[in-house]
């Protein structure tokens, strides 16, 4: 199958080309324009430019991705490479197939659970264990390329990886995104020499618009180009990388490197209301994940909640510790330990998961389930979950269609940013810290075992409407990931927002109670409702993600394409660029000089809606209120202070009328309000009906 013959998809940029949408569908807009002879969606724009290139020259959608796999490792270097792995999902129109081939990360022969225990048998930390050679999995970003070129594409290796060459040798200009993971992971950089000399020259990060020349990459690149894949799995690059992981005490050998497989997976499936679902199986965890809150959330009127309410969110975060407390429960590499597919999925599961949802507050005690009772083959094992929190990883997606419609979308990485920050010396390519991505505790389906693929949270994902593809899309972020793929399709099928405004969109992460991560965008006042309902708000936004998409329109044959801007992210026809993003350009006022905790938790006024006047605190008034759960009427207007324009109330006086206890502790600068009761584990509730359940 040489040449697919096919769908499009795409997201929600402009290209100002070719013929306007005739039809509205979800995620598109009549003043949007389309194209039809391809189109490449991915977080640099140099990558994106290889894939163009490939598919202007014939080339199908498998191609474009192997060369954009290639250039990603040069010009985002921290983020994926050959020194690590990848899921990468197609979909071939001739045959109406999707196809997954994972070339995920595998744990070396003579790695035991104990990998990761200290002398006393306890784990030894993350930050202490993510660096070292011990960390490294065998890589098979390589070997998958290779795979996806001779099972799929038309190209060979050797015609595609001349663009990551050239921008290796001649080296490709900084952006803001790169110029800043450099500056925020120097003392990595430093660790071990090597890529130091690279990243930070004369000791010194690279700046953006500086040149990031990488000629030992480019000397290994060459050597692929011309002896194959097996110099680096059987040869001289496999040889030095082999030795710098055993130099940093790991233990890989050349022959797990030899007999590193790629493996073809079926993807998992599920519906959306009429949109049909299909993302990844184990190892990886995105899929079922991302399909259980999606079929939890499908309970409930989300378009009548509203985008990014209060409402909305608190569902989405608890039905989403829901899914993720069965993940770490369950879900594991699928070779080695069986998870229960048609058990997590299973109506009556979903309704009996949905029924724990209180819609007034977060629930503090959210546990596994039991899915296995709704399959037909029952696990008895007891179920030990692993409660490290490790840092959130990172990674790189991008989304392909050729102009037969057939679709690529690829998630591939090294882990955390710029992986273990080993980078073999002589050979200039970064080693990834999958192993850590194994529960470091023995006893669990994810624990450590030879030949194993460590559990992931990579979601490349394909949407289908009435049989006919719709949408390709995907992020990165470790466990983010999910939560990043499923706010987006709720916001392009529930809210029916453009396809680059539904990316754009600020997200909400959280995998457990109570800690929340939100994007700059959300309103306060539901960062300030949020926390009145339970959720630990973190006291600051951060970015969640980077999701590259497109959608096709299958009654017009039109593509469109969307990419994050939370790094440069690009948008690329065959016929021309349609979008590149900028650095976002956001207004921080700053949290207040003064904090406030209500019932242990902080919640983040900015600079200005907290004051101290004549050494009483006061608080910007309608924020106060909501944060203590009161309505006008509770509070005199007698109360109210004007400075300037604005309104506060004083905190101490407001807050004792409604029953809180008041403190100060004047190093800290914050008054803590508590109230006897409220937000307790042992208060009992009376079951309350949700009034954005759907009953039919």
């Amino acid at each position: 199958m040489k040449k697919w013959t096919a769908l499009v998809v795409v997201g929600a940029v402009v290209l100002s080309l070719v013929t306007p949408a005739s039809a509205q569908i979800p995620g598109v807009t009549d003043r949007m324009v389309g194209a039809k002879k391809g189109m490449v969606a991915a977080s640099h724009p140099l990558a994106a430019e290889a894939g163009r290139k490939v598919l202007a020259e014939g080339g199908n959608a498998v191609d474009a991705a192997a060369a954009m796999q290639l250039a990603l490792n040069v010009v985002e270097p921290m983020m994926s490479g050959i020194g690590g792995g990848g899921f990468m999902m197609l979909y071939n129109q001739q045959e109406d197939k999707v196809t997954i081939l994972d070339s995920r990360e595998m744990a070396p022969e003579a790695a035991t659970p104990q990998l990761f225990l200290d002398k006393d048998g306890k784990p030894i930390a993350w930050f202490e264990r993510h660096t070292g050679g011990k960390a490294v999995g065998v890589p098979g970003t390589l070997r998958g390329v290779e795979k996806a070129l001779e099972r799929y594409g038309t190209k060979k290796l050797s015609e595609v990886i001349d663009p990551a060459i050239g921008y290796a040798e001649q080296g490709v200009k900084v952006n803001w995104a790169t110029a800043k993971y450099i500056g925020e992971n120097v003392a990595k950089l430093e660790q071990y020499g090597a890529a130091a000399e690279v990243f930070l020259p004369d000791g010194k990060p690279l700046q953006e618009g500086d040149l990031l020349v990488q000629k030992d990459l480019a000397k290994t690149l060459k050597l692929i180009k011309e002896q194959g894949t097996d110099v680096f799995y059987n040869g001289e690059v496999g040889k030095a990388l082999v030795a710098e992981v055993q130099k940093r005490g790991g233990v890989m050998t050349l022959d797990d490197l030899k007999n590193y497989q790629v493996k073809e997976r079926t993807p998992v499936r599920g519906n959306y209301r009429g949109f049909d679902i299909v993302s990844m199986p184990a190892p990886s965890s995105g899929g079922l994940t991302l399909l259980q809150i999606m079929e939890l959330m499908e309970k409930y009127n989300v378009r009548q909640m509203g985008s990014n309410s209060t409402e909305y969110l608190h569902r989405l975060l608890e039905v989403g510790h829901l899914a993720y407390a069965d993940r770490a429960a369950y879900m594991a590499d699928e070779d080695y330990h069986s998870v229960p597919k048609t058990g997590l999925l299973d109506p009556t599961y979903i309704t009996e998961r949905s029924a724990l949802v209180n819609p007034r507050k977060a629930s503090s005690t959210v546990k596994a389930g039991n899915p296995w009772k709704y399959e037909k083959l029952r696990e008895t094992s007891s179920v030990q979950v692993a409660k490290e929190d490790n840092p959130i990883g990172q990674t790189t997606h991008f989304s392909v269609v050729d102009q037969w419609g057939n679709m690529v979308a690829y998630t591939t990485t090294i882990e955390q940013v710029f992986g273990t920050g080993i980078m073999v010396p002589g050979y200039g390519l970064m080693l990834n810290n999958e192993m850590t991505d194994f529960d470091a505790l023995p006893g669990g389906v994810n624990q450590i075992e030879p030949g194993k693929r460590p559990l992931s949270s990579m979601s490349p994902t394909l949407v289908f409407k009435d049989g006919k593809p719709f949408m390709t899309l995907g992020s990165p972020g470790g466990p983010t990931i999910i939560m990043s793929v499923v706010q987006t399709l709720f916001n392009v099928i529930d809210f029916n927002m453009p396809l680059q405004e539904a990316i754009e969109a600020p997200r909400v992460y959280s995998n457990t109670y109570p800690k929340v991560t939100w994007e700059s965008g959300i309103d306060q006042k539901t960062v300030f409702g949020l926390l009145k309902k339970g959720h630990s708000m973190a006291t600051k936004p951060s970015d969640i993600g980077n999701m590259q998409a497109i959608i096709y329109d299958a009654s017009t044959g039109l593509m469109y394409g969307g990419a994050d801007n939370t790094r440069e992210g690009a948008v690329l026809g065959v016929e021309q660029v349609s979008y590149i993003a900028k650095a976002p350009q956001r207004s921080d006022r700053g949290n207040a000089a003064i904090r406030l905790m209500v019932d242990g938790l902080e919640y983040p006024f900015e600079s200005e809606q907290m004051i101290l006047q004549n050494s009483w605190s006061y608080a910007d008034a309608d924020l106060l209120m909501l944060a203590l759960g009161a309505t006008e009427h509770q509070i005199g207007h007698g109360q109210i202070i004007h400075v300037g324009a604005n309104e506060y109330l004083p905190v101490r006086k407001t807050a004792e009328s409604l029953g809180y206890t008041v403190g100060w502790d004047a190093k800290e600068q914050v008054v803590t309000l508590t109230k006897d009761g409220l937000g307790t584990d042992d208060q009992v509730e009376t079951p309350v009906e949700d009034e954005y359940k759907v009953t039919n």
